[in-house]
């Protein structure tokens, strides 16, 4: 069995660093020779200068790329190509670790009752190769692989955190499987520095420990999924904006309150988070509580990960060419961070386009700094008619070309409402809940989804 074993990992390794070869090849060969369009420009300037680029920020993206730029010589004329290489390369360990993890299930699936044969080397070698080139070729990959733009590094941190966890999965039972978590999670933490899309992939992580530790049931499945939507949702609405918010308390205290100078509260937020967490840890060592353990230790790389964005602040305190949102201070890089420049979108219960607004209140926007205090500015907040809010909201902006569009795709009818205001009376047309999903599935999952997705398969086409 182990000579079988030995055998499939020699042409397993073998034929992953092959698929990486011709990938790495014709994205070298495709790659673009300056800049693209779009983003591209203003990546790969933030890049070469280390400039602050618009928000979210991708801190991790912009050190990696302005080392990708030392290749150029000192040939300004060669710092897109170098970027755009960069991606390349990225795109190419994409496909070596997407090789891996399918391997790895395609073997676990072939040896569910058995260990493994001979003959069954070829069909798992032979799966990988076709999913890792059939997604290097795919049009979307492809496309974002030879330019200079942050999907590709993107795709190669969500790719190694889905191998990672296979890696695990294959030691779970060994002495020291903990540590493919831990490089899980502080991979994780690295990618928030680049795009939050890699997060999608922890209710897949989840599922992975769920089904190597536990009997499968439904039950167990549903408290599962449960289980992932809550951890999703602890990063996305918690732990990231949550950091530079609770920071921002102990920086308006220490300042505004105790008169101490500018960032005293943010450098003892930081202190007081490290000796939390290292508290934290060596308490789940005494107590010998090894999830607690696993659970403290995930969050501690994490933010180790995810403190890229100090760069942020560091350089847009040096005042760059390009500094955008100018996020020198704790509050502007949570407006930053948070990307509150973009407004929001109500994603499970909101207005539509057309609704009135009934009120409006003035909150608090951000900071600014007056004669050594944080100063507070506002910005208005509408409370909309109710009669015209509906949950799923897929039609709420404002903008006469989007609501011209959703008329095009829903064909909206609605009901209309008498509206009495300081203006006098006026009548509104408020989309029905059927017509919100018609526009749904029309436009947003057939039209701008589905005919995308199918680009990569039946060519580029409407």
């Amino acid at each position: 069995m182990n000579s079988v074993l030995d055998t499939f990992r020699r042409w397993n390794n073998i034929a992953g660093w092959s698929v990486f070869a011709i990938s790495a090849t014709v994205y070298m060969l495709t790659a673009e020779p300056t800049v693209s369009f779009w983003d591209c420009g203003e990546f790969i300037l933030s890049a070469f200068r280390l400039q602050v680029g618009h928000p979210p920020g991708a801190p991790l993206f912009l050190m990696l790329g302005r080392v990708a730029t030392f290749f150029a010589g000192g040939d300004v004329s060669r710092v897109a190509f170098t970027v755009n290489s960069f991606s390349a390369i990225c795109s190419a360990l994409t496909i070596l670790f997407l090789f891996w993890s399918v391997t790895h299930l395609v073997r676990r699936v072939v040896n569910r009752n058995g260990e493994m044969q001979t003959k069954d080397i070829l069909p798992v070698i032979g799966s990988g190769i076709a999913g890792a080139l059939a997604y290097t070729f795919s049009d979307t990959f492809w496309f974002s692989a030879v330019e200079g733009e942050l999907y590709a590094l993107s795709s190669l941190c969500t790719a190694l955190v889905f191998w990672t966890m296979l890696k695990w999965e294959e030691e779970a039972d060994t002495a020291y499987a903990g540590r493919w978590i831990m490089l899980t999670a502080y991979i994780i933490g690295l990618s928030l520095g680049i795009h939050r899309l890699n997060l999608l992939v922890i209710p897949a992580l989840v599922f992975v420990v769920y089904f190597k530790k536990y009997e499968v049931s439904g039950k167990g499945i549903l408290k599962t999924l449960l289980l992932a939507i809550l951890i999703l949702g602890f990063m996305v609405f918690v732990l990231i904006p949550g950091v530079p918010k609770a920071a921002g308390w102990f920086e308006l205290f220490f300042v505004n309150v105790l008169g101490l100078p500018y960032n005293t509260g943010l450098l003892i937020f930081i202190a007081a988070v490290i000796a939390l967490l290292i508290a934290g840890i060596r308490y789940s060592l005494r107590r010998k509580n090894v999830i607690l353990n696993y659970i403290i230790t995930a969050i501690t790389v994490i933010m180790i990960g995810h403190s890229s964005y100090a760069m942020i602040m560091i350089r847009s305190s040096a005042k760059p060419p390009m500094n955008q949102n100018n996020p020198s201070d704790i509050f502007a890089l949570g407006y930053y961070i948070n990307m509150e420049q973009y407004g929001s979108a109500p994603l499970v219960f909101g207005p539509y386009y057309s609704a009135p607004a009934v009120d409006v209140k003035n909150k608090v926007s951000g900071y600014n700094k007056v004669d050594g205090k944080y100063e507070p500015y506002f910005r208005p907040e509408y409370k909309y008619d109710n009669r015209f809010e509906t949950v799923f909201p897929r039609m709420y902006s404002r903008d006469p070309d989007h609501e011209e569009a959703y008329n095009f795709w829903a064909g909206t009818k609605g009901k209309k409402y008498t509206i009495t205001s300081g203006s006098g009376k006026r009548t509104l047309v408020c989309p029905t809940f059927g017509e919100n999903l018609r526009f749904f599935f029309r436009y947003q999952t057939g039209f701008m989804y589905l005919r995308y997705f199918m680009w990569n398969f039946a060519g580029r086409q409407n």
